[in-house]
């Protein structure tokens, strides 16, 4: 009989017979870090712009620090219990109340970035009208407006010829390699943009970064609250800590994994932020992607515009199928919570991998802005699942053990 599905079934389950190949470190660092660096990455200079440089910068390094932390808690408490799963563990520490509100976090947070993904993509190859200006995608530069390069025809080319085939992948390690390649083309990107700002700098024409907030006002002080959220939810990737540590051979391994990670990615937002905002200054969009539109005034310059777009927005279609993972077990978990292990339903498996993205599609078309969706989930479903969660895990088992001594 195949294993039963739920928040305390394994993420491997084990087949009669049949050894499951453990994952290798390596790939764990890629995974972790794709699954990191999302859509993040391009709100980072806008959330530079509102709140200085050195604010930033104080601010990735913390929020980085604390995920890690966050994360070691989540990794020791479920191997010291019988839970597989982050919806598991809470149920462990506070009933199926708690495995509920798990499960509805990452569905928020991880369905909220595969929009977000698809919309940035849609903005790279078809364009956007962000507050009234107009912003050609590279499809439409290149070829000029035709119906097939118009959002909805070419976000629905993605979805159907790239995006599905990788997320029916079964394992978290089979995405190893497309991780690889994710991770790569986010190095690629702050490289190009690098070489663009220093270029920029030695002409004389970069922009002068704000080191602290320029407080005008009421609305420019709340406006320090609404940046915070997006690099919340820049270093929340907690929705995939079980599915990619408990393919590993042994704890250990998810923590070094982790902190590779983390390093690797807030070296490459301080580094995107400070770059973008060089170049763009206070013009800096909340999808900075949509500023490299303008034209450089030469081949070579107009040439890394369309290099930096793509670049990220293949990166960002590498992403989508780890949010999809985890997004599409919890809901398997709360739906069908009795049901066979989703590996072993093809029907299943298929059918909600299929709602998943025509859902993810449609609401792309329909919602032109990704500030609002960092906005919200940054405050609400993200910082629940990096921070809120694994603390109050620690103070449940805590107090458990100091009520028992």
């Amino acid at each position: 009989m195949s294993p039963a599905a739920g928040p305390r079934s394994p993420l491997l389950p084990d087949f009669p017979g049949k050894q499951v190949k453990r994952a290798s470190v390596s790939g764990a660092v890629f995974n972790v870090s794709t699954s990191i660096i999302g859509a993040g990455i391009m709100s980072i200079p806008a959330t530079m712009k509102v709140l200085g440089v050195i604010p930033a910068f104080v601010l990735i390094v913390g929020i980085g620090w604390l995920a890690e932390i966050s994360v070691e808690f989540l990794m020791r408490f479920t191997h010291a219990g019988d839970s597989r799963t982050y919806a598991g563990l809470m149920m462990e520490s506070f009933g199926k109340a708690g495995s509920v509100l798990v499960q509805i976090c990452v569905m928020i947070t991880n369905f909220g970035c595969l929009i977000i993904y698809l919309i940035i993509i849609g903005d790279v190859l078809s364009g956007n009208q962000p507050e009234g200006s107009q912003h050609l995608g590279v499809l439409q530069e290149w070829f000029g407006p035709h119906w097939w390069n118009t959002r909805p025809v070419a976000l629905l080319f993605i979805v159907i010829f790239i995006m599905l085939p990788l997320v029916l992948f079964r394992r978290v390690e089979s995405l190893r390699f497309s991780s690889a390649i994710s991770v790569f083309l986010a190095v690629v990107f702050v490289g190009i943009c690098s070489v663009m700002a220093i270029s920029a700098l030695f002409e004389g024409e970069t922009k002068t970064p704000r080191l602290l907030p320029q407080l005008n006002g009421s609305a420019s002080f709340f406006d320090l609250f609404t940046a915070v959220p997006v690099i919340v939810t820049a270093f929340t990737f907690h929705f995939n800590v079980h599915a990619i540590g408990l393919e590993l051979s042994k704890p250990s391994d998810m923590t070094t994994a982790v902190r590779i990670s983390v390093l690797l990615c807030a070296a490459i937002y301080f580094s995107v932020g400070v770059f973008g905002y060089l170049l763009f200054g206070d013009s800096i969009m909340s999808d900075i992607l949509v500023n490299f539109d303008r034209s450089a005034g030469t081949t070579s310059g107009a040439l890394l515009n369309d290099l930096v777009r793509l670049s990220y927005a293949l990166h960002l279609v590498l992403v989508f199928p780890l949010l999809n993972f985890s997004l599409r077990a919890n809901i398997d978990e709360l739906i069908f919570p009795k049901k066979p292990h989703l590996d072993t339903d093809d029907k299943r498996f298929v059918s909600l991998t299929l709602i998943l993205l025509v859902i993810s599609y449609i609401a792309a078309i329909a919602i032109p802005n990704i500030w609002y969706f960092f906005q919200f989930m940054g405050s609400t479903s993200a910082v629940s699942l990096a921070f809120i969660f694994p603390g109050a895990i620690v103070l449940r088992y805590t107090t458990v053990s100091f009520q028992i001594h």
